[in-house]
């Protein structure tokens, strides 16, 4: 890419240039016919946001980088994308004149790359291309496996597709992806405007689901330790100008949306059946009463998703019922276990336990989430790292089922070091 900035610019030091002509030529084109100068920009700049993806993706590997390596991450892509897409789009518009541009959209800056360095450069930008969109579908393959599987894990979507292979791949959601990425192919009948435009729509959603829950957080979460502070205005800004950009493009092509919502309603759909299929069960097996063997298996599958076990470790007792009533609502797992550990100012906790269990047996006794079997233990032990690990060994159970309230600034580790449990409420 730095090649071909210089060699445009090259280019149009030699007295080459189509800049003008093509200026003028979009004022004549678009003032006309497509709603005005404003319109214009508005659908260019919602079509381009598909050249700043990537970002949504660079979220799935917190996890696998070191402390302090995403944010770098994250500035290193947006320092790109804000010096390289610029130029680009410059040199493509004082190389090649309006006509050639438009009959060259699929094939943009391999002709540009032919005009301004010839054939060899054409190639050159061609297998450079090859190359970086082949590792994108790497990376693609890389970050699905680890969202799908991690949100197998915590129960949003089908479990078998958290099985894992002896060399720690997961074939199951590999076929899958890959018989989607190939569905839309079709669909699309291999068009790259379509292609791209679905893309950019989910791109964008995600971004902005990004931004919506940053706000929430900041709202409801405002003790939660954090490396930074992103500014409120900021973050409404960044939200408002993805929400405009999907717009942007169902308005480019409508169909964009359609596409997007044959695939995006069947798996949301999947995942509340998973998330709710509890709930689904019991009316199933009140249904299938007068089948035998259909009842006799819903009931065994049911006893085996509600058999799993939930550890909340909980310092502020009068969180009990919130934290119960959450678990009740979104979890299918029926037996809970509090665990209350000694704070940094006390010896013990064993007076804090027992408030704890007291509160349970209100409960219980009031008749309130009989569906949950809880049990209370206490910890003379600080709560960290070494907590969750042990406590982890002790009960057999992933981290991911280990619930916790939020991380505070006075706290000397942060949500990485705990590995995988799950901050609720």
């Amino acid at each position: 890419m730095s090649l071909f900035v210089v060699l445009g610019l090259v280019y149009y030091l030699t007295g080459h240039s189509h800049f003008s002509e093509n200026l003028a030529h979009t004022f004549n084109f678009i003032i006309p016919d497509k709603g005005g100068i404003l319109i214009a920009l508005y659908l260019g700049f919602s079509a381009s946001l598909l050249g700043v993806s990537g970002f949504e993706s660079s979220a799935n590997f917190v996890e696998e980088q070191k402390k302090g390596v995403f944010r770098k991450t994250l500035r290193n892509m947006l320092i790109s994308v804000i010096i390289f897409n610029p130029l680009i789009a410059l040199v493509v518009l004082n190389t090649m004149d309006f006509q050639s541009i438009s009959t060259a959209k699929d094939f943009l800056l391999a002709d540009a790359a032919q005009i301004i360095g010839g054939q060899w450069f054409a190639y050159f930008i061609v297998v450079d291309a090859f190359l970086v969109l082949a590792g994108a579908v790497l990376t693609g393959y890389i970050g699905v496996s680890g969202l799908l599987s991690r949100m197998a894990a915590d129960g949003c979507v089908p479990e078998f597709l958290s099985k894992q292979n002896r060399k720690g791949s997961f074939p199951a959601i590999v076929v899958s992806f890959f018989v989607l990425c190939s569905s839309i192919l079709l669909a699309t009948k291999g068009e790259l405007l379509s292609l791209a435009g679905v893309y950019t729509i989910a791109f964008l959603g995600v971004m902005t689901m990004f931004a919506f829950g940053n706000l929430l957080l900041k709202e409801t979460r405002k003790e939660l330790q954090r490396t930074y502070h992103a500014p409120i205005v900021f973050v409404v800004i960044a939200m408002l100008a993805t929400l405009f950009g999907i717009f942007g493009n169902i308005r480019i092509d409508p169909n964009n949306l359609l596409f997007f919502e044959v695939y995006f309603v069947p798996f949301f759909i999947i995942t509340l059946s998973v998330i709710y299929q509890d709930y689904i069960l019991l009316y199933s097996m009140r249904f299938s009463k007068n089948i035998p063997f259909v009842h006799k298996y819903i009931e065994r599958y049911f006893k085996d998703i509600t058999d799993g076990r939930f550890v909340v470790f909980i310092h502020n007792t009068h969180r009990v019922h919130k934290i119960l009533q959450y678990i009740s609502r979104n979890e299918v797992g029926r037996h809970i276990t509090l665990i209350h550990c000694k704070c940094e100012n006390h010896n013990n906790e064993v007076s804090g336990a027992r408030e704890l269990q007291a509160i349970v047996n209100q409960l219980q006794t009031a008749g309130a989430f009989p569906n949950l079997d809880v049990k209370v233990i206490s910890r003379n032990q600080e709560f960290g790292p070494e907590m969750i690990d042990k406590t982890a060994k002790e009960l057999k159970i992933r981290k991911n089922r280990i619930l916790i309230g939020s991380i505070h600034e006075s706290h000397p580790y942060d949500y990485q070091s705990l590995d995988g449990v799950r901050i609720i409420f």
